[in-house]
Protein backbone atom coordinates (compact mmCIF):
# COMPACT_ATOMS: atom_id res chain seq x y z
CA UNK A 1 0.00 0.00 0.00
CA UNK A 2 1.48 3.09 -0.87
CA UNK A 3 2.29 5.74 1.75
CA UNK A 4 1.47 9.33 0.48
CA UNK A 5 2.31 12.76 2.69
CA UNK A 6 0.05 15.62 1.78
CA UNK A 7 1.55 19.15 2.76
CA UNK A 8 -1.31 21.59 2.97
CA UNK A 9 -2.00 23.90 5.29
CA UNK A 10 -6.25 24.82 4.04
CA UNK A 11 -8.38 21.96 5.99
CA UNK A 12 -10.31 21.83 3.56
CA UNK A 13 -8.41 21.16 0.80
CA UNK A 14 -6.24 18.82 2.93
CA UNK A 15 -9.50 16.77 3.94
CA UNK A 16 -10.62 16.74 0.06
CA UNK A 17 -7.61 14.94 -1.16
CA UNK A 18 -6.84 12.75 1.94
CA UNK A 19 -10.73 11.44 1.57
CA UNK A 20 -10.09 11.21 -1.69
CA UNK A 21 -6.97 9.28 -2.07
CA UNK A 22 -7.81 6.62 1.44
CA UNK A 23 -10.94 5.62 -0.92
CA UNK A 24 -8.81 4.24 -3.56
CA UNK A 25 -6.69 2.53 -1.35
CA UNK A 26 -4.35 4.92 -0.28
CA UNK A 27 -2.35 5.27 3.15
CA UNK A 28 -1.90 9.64 3.70
CA UNK A 29 -0.50 11.42 6.74
CA UNK A 30 -1.78 15.65 6.77
CA UNK A 31 0.94 17.86 7.73
CA UNK A 32 0.36 21.74 7.69
CA UNK A 33 3.50 23.98 7.89
CA UNK A 34 6.88 23.55 5.93
CA UNK A 35 9.08 22.73 8.99
CA UNK A 36 6.66 19.60 9.52
CA UNK A 37 6.87 18.93 6.16
CA UNK A 38 10.47 18.50 6.02
CA UNK A 39 10.68 16.61 9.05
CA UNK A 40 8.25 14.19 8.06
CA UNK A 41 9.36 14.06 4.10
CA UNK A 42 13.61 13.26 5.09
CA UNK A 43 12.43 9.81 6.69
CA UNK A 44 11.76 8.40 3.82
CA UNK A 45 8.75 6.66 5.39
CA UNK A 46 6.96 7.82 2.16
CA UNK A 47 6.19 6.77 -1.43
CA UNK A 48 4.74 10.20 -2.83
CA UNK A 49 4.61 13.61 -1.50
CA UNK A 50 1.92 16.34 -2.39
CA UNK A 51 3.46 19.50 -1.69
CA UNK A 52 1.28 23.36 -1.15
CA UNK A 53 4.15 26.30 -1.80
CA UNK A 54 2.20 29.01 0.20
CA UNK A 55 2.48 27.29 3.71
CA UNK A 56 3.13 28.54 7.30
CA UNK A 57 7.13 28.46 8.40
CA UNK A 58 9.02 27.31 5.30
CA UNK A 59 7.48 28.01 1.99
CA UNK A 60 7.08 24.85 -0.17
CA UNK A 61 9.90 25.69 -2.57
CA UNK A 62 12.09 25.69 0.46
CA UNK A 63 11.04 22.35 1.64
CA UNK A 64 11.21 21.16 -2.29
CA UNK A 65 14.92 22.48 -2.53
CA UNK A 66 16.21 21.21 1.03
CA UNK A 67 14.59 17.75 0.29
CA UNK A 68 16.78 17.48 -2.69
CA UNK A 69 19.66 18.96 -1.26
CA UNK A 70 19.61 16.57 1.39
CA UNK A 71 19.35 13.50 -1.63
CA UNK A 72 15.56 12.84 -1.04
CA UNK A 73 14.85 11.57 -4.10
CA UNK A 74 10.86 10.85 -3.22
CA UNK A 75 8.52 12.06 -6.11
CA UNK A 76 7.00 16.05 -5.31
CA UNK A 77 3.09 17.04 -6.90
CA UNK A 78 3.27 20.29 -6.43
CA UNK A 79 -0.72 21.84 -5.35
CA UNK A 80 -0.49 25.28 -5.67
CA UNK A 81 -2.94 28.57 -6.42
CA UNK A 82 -0.14 29.89 -8.19
CA UNK A 83 -0.58 29.64 -11.77
CA UNK A 84 2.11 31.67 -13.32
CA UNK A 85 4.87 30.45 -15.90
CA UNK A 86 7.28 31.11 -13.96
CA UNK A 87 6.27 29.75 -10.56
CA UNK A 88 5.67 26.33 -12.43
CA UNK A 89 9.15 26.79 -13.88
CA UNK A 90 10.82 27.29 -10.47
CA UNK A 91 9.12 24.26 -9.19
CA UNK A 92 9.90 22.03 -11.72
CA UNK A 93 13.68 23.28 -11.75
CA UNK A 94 13.78 23.22 -8.57
CA UNK A 95 13.43 19.57 -7.99
CA UNK A 96 9.34 18.69 -8.22
CA UNK A 97 8.33 16.11 -10.83
CA UNK A 98 5.04 17.43 -11.56
CA UNK A 99 2.66 20.79 -11.15
CA UNK A 100 -1.31 21.28 -10.47
CA UNK A 101 -2.76 24.20 -10.11
CA UNK A 102 -5.51 24.72 -7.79
CA UNK A 103 -8.89 24.39 -8.12
CA UNK A 104 -7.92 21.00 -9.56
CA UNK A 105 -10.28 17.62 -10.24
CA UNK A 106 -9.63 14.45 -7.96
CA UNK A 107 -9.64 12.38 -10.81
CA UNK A 108 -6.78 14.56 -12.26
CA UNK A 109 -4.70 14.06 -9.16
CA UNK A 110 -5.37 10.62 -8.72
CA UNK A 111 -4.26 9.91 -12.63
CA UNK A 112 -1.05 11.95 -12.11
CA UNK A 113 -0.21 10.48 -8.08
CA UNK A 114 -1.07 6.94 -9.78
CA UNK A 115 1.34 7.60 -13.17
CA UNK A 116 4.15 9.44 -10.49
CA UNK A 117 4.41 6.06 -8.10
CA UNK A 118 4.31 3.78 -11.78
CA UNK A 119 7.54 6.17 -13.17
CA UNK A 120 9.09 6.16 -9.60
CA UNK A 121 9.02 2.04 -9.19
CA UNK A 122 10.70 1.49 -12.69
CA UNK A 123 13.69 3.14 -11.30
CA UNK A 124 16.39 1.13 -11.16
CA UNK A 125 16.20 -0.59 -7.70
CA UNK A 126 19.55 0.39 -5.54
CA UNK A 127 20.25 -3.03 -3.76
CA UNK A 128 23.65 -1.71 -1.71
CA UNK A 129 23.92 1.27 0.05
CA UNK A 130 27.52 2.56 0.21
CA UNK A 131 28.92 5.59 1.88
CA UNK A 132 33.40 5.97 2.78
CA UNK A 133 33.97 2.27 3.66
CA UNK A 134 30.65 1.57 4.98
CA UNK A 135 28.05 -0.40 3.09
CA UNK A 136 24.44 -2.27 3.64
CA UNK A 137 23.75 -5.19 1.27
CA UNK A 138 19.61 -4.76 1.03
CA UNK A 139 19.69 -8.11 -0.02
CA UNK A 140 21.24 -10.40 2.44
CA UNK A 141 20.81 -7.34 5.03
CA UNK A 142 24.46 -7.65 5.83
CA UNK A 143 26.81 -5.02 6.44
CA UNK A 144 30.61 -4.54 5.90
CA UNK A 145 32.57 -1.90 7.42
CA UNK A 146 35.80 -1.98 5.90
CA UNK A 147 36.73 -5.64 5.24
CA UNK A 148 34.81 -6.95 8.13
CA UNK A 149 30.88 -8.19 7.40
CA UNK A 150 29.13 -7.28 10.07
CA UNK A 151 25.38 -9.13 11.43
CA UNK A 152 22.50 -7.22 12.39
CA UNK A 153 19.59 -7.79 13.84
CA UNK A 154 16.49 -6.39 12.09
CA UNK A 155 16.01 -3.20 14.02
CA UNK A 156 20.26 -2.64 13.17
CA UNK A 157 19.25 -3.06 10.12
CA UNK A 158 16.49 -0.86 9.73
CA UNK A 159 18.40 1.69 11.57
CA UNK A 160 21.89 1.60 9.32
CA UNK A 161 19.91 1.59 6.45
CA UNK A 162 18.14 4.91 7.44
CA UNK A 163 21.47 6.91 8.39
CA UNK A 164 23.22 5.23 5.25
CA UNK A 165 20.09 6.83 2.74
CA UNK A 166 20.53 10.11 4.72
CA UNK A 167 25.04 10.21 4.74
CA UNK A 168 25.87 13.79 6.36
CA UNK A 169 22.81 14.61 7.44
CA UNK A 170 21.68 14.84 11.32
CA UNK A 171 18.68 12.52 12.29
CA UNK A 172 16.80 13.76 14.94
CA UNK A 173 15.81 10.84 17.74
CA UNK A 174 12.11 11.47 16.75
CA UNK A 175 12.85 10.74 13.12
CA UNK A 176 14.77 8.30 14.03
CA UNK A 177 11.33 6.44 16.10
CA UNK A 178 8.98 7.66 13.98
CA UNK A 179 11.02 5.48 11.41
CA UNK A 180 12.43 2.44 12.91
CA UNK A 181 9.86 1.65 15.77
CA UNK A 182 7.06 4.08 14.72
CA UNK A 183 4.54 6.88 15.95
CA UNK A 184 3.11 5.26 18.93
CA UNK A 185 6.55 4.04 20.77
CA UNK A 186 7.34 6.31 23.74
CA UNK A 187 8.97 9.14 22.58
CA UNK A 188 10.74 9.41 26.67
CA UNK A 189 12.42 5.84 25.46
CA UNK A 190 16.15 6.12 25.23
CA UNK A 191 15.75 3.30 22.63
CA UNK A 192 17.16 4.82 20.07
CA UNK A 193 20.56 5.65 22.11
CA UNK A 194 21.09 1.65 22.97
CA UNK A 195 20.91 1.14 19.08
CA UNK A 196 22.90 3.86 18.17
CA UNK A 197 25.33 2.34 20.90
CA UNK A 198 24.99 -1.38 19.72
CA UNK A 199 25.98 -0.15 15.76
CA UNK A 200 28.86 1.59 17.06
CA UNK A 201 29.77 -1.36 18.97
CA UNK A 202 29.88 -3.46 15.61
CA UNK A 203 30.72 -1.17 13.23
CA UNK A 204 33.25 1.25 14.95
CA UNK A 205 32.81 4.07 16.91
CA UNK A 206 33.49 6.81 14.56
CA UNK A 207 30.70 5.52 12.23
CA UNK A 208 27.77 7.44 14.28
CA UNK A 209 28.48 11.02 15.47
CA UNK A 210 26.74 12.43 18.09
CA UNK A 211 25.18 15.79 17.45
CA UNK A 212 24.32 17.29 20.81
CA UNK A 213 21.21 18.75 21.41
CA UNK A 214 20.30 17.91 17.58
CA UNK A 215 20.53 13.98 17.20
CA UNK A 216 22.92 11.48 15.41
CA UNK A 217 24.70 12.14 11.95
CA UNK A 218 26.46 9.33 9.76
CA UNK A 219 29.90 11.41 8.58
CA UNK A 220 28.98 12.32 4.54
Amino acid sequence: MNRILIVEDEDRIASFVEKGLRANGFTTTVVGDGDAAYEYAVTGGFDLVLLDIGLPGRDGFTVLRALREARVTVPVIVLTARDSVRDTVAGLEGGADDWMTKPFRFEELLARVRLRLRTAARAPEVTVLRTGELSLDLRTRRARAGTRTVDLTAREFVLLELFLRHPGQVLSREQILSHVWGYDFDPGSNIVDVYVRALRKKLGPERVETVRGMGYRLPG
